[in-house]
């Protein structure tokens, strides 16, 4: 779809611009509300409302009226045939890869296919599909959000969702039959959170409801345990802000239980929008109590975005006075965050990408364009680089509860990732021979990257990578697609797609703006587009678009914004700041109404 409105608004725009359309009427029906003494008037709350015929029959008339000019674009169908040309040369795009035993589990999308697969792997390279979500349901289209296989191996548990959608169902795969179990949890938030000790049964976050136009879908959600081979009604609720009324959990707070890797101690996570984390804790003996005595583990104070228990230690990432971030210390059996050890401190560039295996902590260490990857020793806490091929790296273990084995990931703007079998004992690294697709795209020397950092209004130098072909002319007539997003401490790091690769194949320039309120500078850049800073986020994108006019690599009636879910407030405030500036825009899913 996102290929598709791409295609649409960079041919169409420039041609329409200066057009007068005669666009079908929207009534205006005004509602106001009174927003802690000041009032607010919406003139369109009543297309909100998808059951009324006349919403339904104002989408129709704006499709139609749409469609008229989409037939009209010059260029759509080569577009359209060089995506799906450039999608038909690879032969399969692999995802996540999870052992057990002697097997690895792992999603797939083979060449032409359009959901991934879920298949199974044995050391000897015979594979096996365990699970087509295309087959799952007649007529409904489903994908796979999440998968989780217990310790032995015999069931998966499988996060299922139907077009994408963030709220869906979990259900069991039984794998020595290789058929579904009759349970079904829902509505749930992309599989469970935990498999108990017992690998019988799971702990899983349940809505209120499925209904995306109620208000209260995520408010007050539970985390739940459910016994596999029994009825869901008898479900026991774990966690909750009605179960623990002395805990700090409020209404829009989600709560998620889960245990050690040694499953000797239990967590309770308080999720919010913030980054940092609120967790309570207690000892695994206490799960199956009505009443579970949990401790304060990580406050809010402690400024800590992740943690990882590797053996008796609690690895954490924490920004308190380390804008960079550094990583800490402390014993599990007593936990002291205030007073840990630092073992790596804050430095130059921004300390991302933690994670654990068996025996190691695995952190990131970003400069923009590339990450580094190191690992630090549980027991001796030496700290070592793992020597990966440049570009932007990500380790993801394999089986954290058992080895010390895993994958790393290189990729890049031009560069399709590259699987890397990664074995943090002997600090092996090896191209893998399971995991790679042998696609070879064409024109890869074309192309050039370019990370620069523009001023901004308030001279705030701003990150801005621009991908274009390498013999352009500066003359600003070639299109531009910019992309934003500026949200909840979120980086934009260097990623291949097929469809920024199209684009350039077509002389378009691809550009992503690394605004204020992402993470790309550390926490003080996040804070930098935050609550009464928000306004950052949308100037940074506005000097961004200005310096890409100015130094010629577009026009403003060939530029187009683009901004994805937050990303839509970026995007909305931009073109109703400076209108003049952008030929279209994209608001994909975006929120712009943060009232609502």
């Amino acid at each position: 779809m996102k290929s598709k409105l791409i295609t649409l608004y960079l041919f169409a725009f420039s041609m329409y611009l200066t057009a007068q359309f005669n666009y079908p009427v929207t009534p205006v029906k005004a509602v106001t509300d009174n927003y802690n003494g000041v009032k607010i008037t919406d003139n369109y709350r009543w297309l909100e409302d998808m059951k009324n015929p006349d919403v339904t029959n104002w989408f129709k008339s704006q499709a139609d009226f749409s469609k008229k000019y989409i037939e009209k674009i010059s260029g759509r169908d080569q577009m359209f045939n060089d995506m799906k040309y450039l999608d038909e040369l690879k032969d399969a795009d692999y995802y996540n890869v999870k052992e057990r035993g002697n097997h690895y589990f792992y999603t797939k999308i083979l060449r032409g296919e359009k959901v991934a697969k879920l298949y199974k792997r044995d050391e000897a390279g015979k594979e096996s599909l365990l699970f087509d979500p295309e087959k799952y349901m007649t007529g409904k289209t489903y994908e796979i959000s999440d998968f989780s296989p217990n310790q032995d191996g015999t069931i998966m548990s499988l996060g299922l969702a139907e077009s994408g959608a963030e709220i869906g169902e979990n259900r069991f795969l039984d794998l020595k039959t290789n058929k579904l179990l009759p349970d079904v949890l829902t509505p749930v938030w992309c599989g469970i959170t935990a498999w108990a000790p017992d690998q019988k049964s799971v702990i899983y976050m349940k809505f209120q409801n499925a209904d995306n136009t109620s208000t209260d879908m995520l408010k007050d959600m539970r985390s739940m345990q459910h016994v596999i081979g029994s009825a869901v009604s008898k479900d026991v609720e774990v966690a909750s802000r009605m179960k623990n009324p002395t805990l700090n959990i409020k209404p829009e707070n989600w709560v998620s239980v889960y245990f050690s890797d040694d499953y000797k101690n239990m967590f309770l996570s308080v999720g919010s929008v913030k980054n940092e984390q609120l967790v309570y804790y207690a000892p695994t003996s206490e799960f199956g109590k009505e009443k579970i005595t949990w401790k304060p583990f990580i406050g809010f104070d402690d400024e800590i975005t992740n943690y990882e228990i590797v053996g008796d230690k609690v690895f954490f990432l924490t920004h308190k006075n380390a804008p960079q971030f550094k990583i800490g210390v402390t014993e599990m059996a007593k936990p002291d965050f205030k007073n840990a050890k630092i073992v790596v401190p804050e430095g130059k560039n921004l300390i991302t990408r933690v994670t654990s295996a068996k025996n190691f902590l695995v952190y990131g260490v970003a400069n923009g364009m590339n990450t580094d990857i190191y690992q630090v020793d549980g027991n001796t806490l030496q700290n070592v680089k793992i020597e990966l091929p440049q570009g932007s790296n990500a380790v993801l273990p394999l089986n954290s509860r058992e080895s010390d084995e895993a994958v790393a990931v290189n990729y890049g703007w031009l560069n399709p990732y590259v699987f890397y079998d990664l074995n943090l004992q002997d600090k092996k690294v090896s191209v893998s021979k399971m995991f790679n697709s042998k696609t070879e795209y064409p024109n890869k020397g074309e192309f050039v990257v370019k990370e620069i950092e523009i001023k901004s209004y308030d001279g705030t130098m701003v990150p801005l990578s621009i991908i274009y072909p390498k013999n352009m002319k500066m003359d600003g007539s070639h299109s531009l697609y910019l992309d934003g997003y500026g949200s909840y401490g979120v980086s934009i790091f260097p990623y291949f797609s097929e469809t920024t690769y199209a684009l350039l194949r077509q002389n378009v320039v691809v550009a992503f703006a690394h605004v204020r309120g992402g993470g790309e500078k550390g926490e003080s850049w996040h804070k930098g587009g935050f609550k009464e800073t928000k306004p950052n986020t949308w100037k940074d994108f506005i000097a961004c678009a200005d310096y890409l006019v100015d130094n010629k690599y577009t026009s403003k009636e060939k530029l187009i914004g683009s901004g994805m879910s937050a990303g839509g407030i970026l995007i909305g405030n931009a073109v109703a700041e400076r209108p003049d500036l952008f030929a279209a825009i994209i608001a994909e899913v975006g929120c712009t109404n943060m009232l609502r």
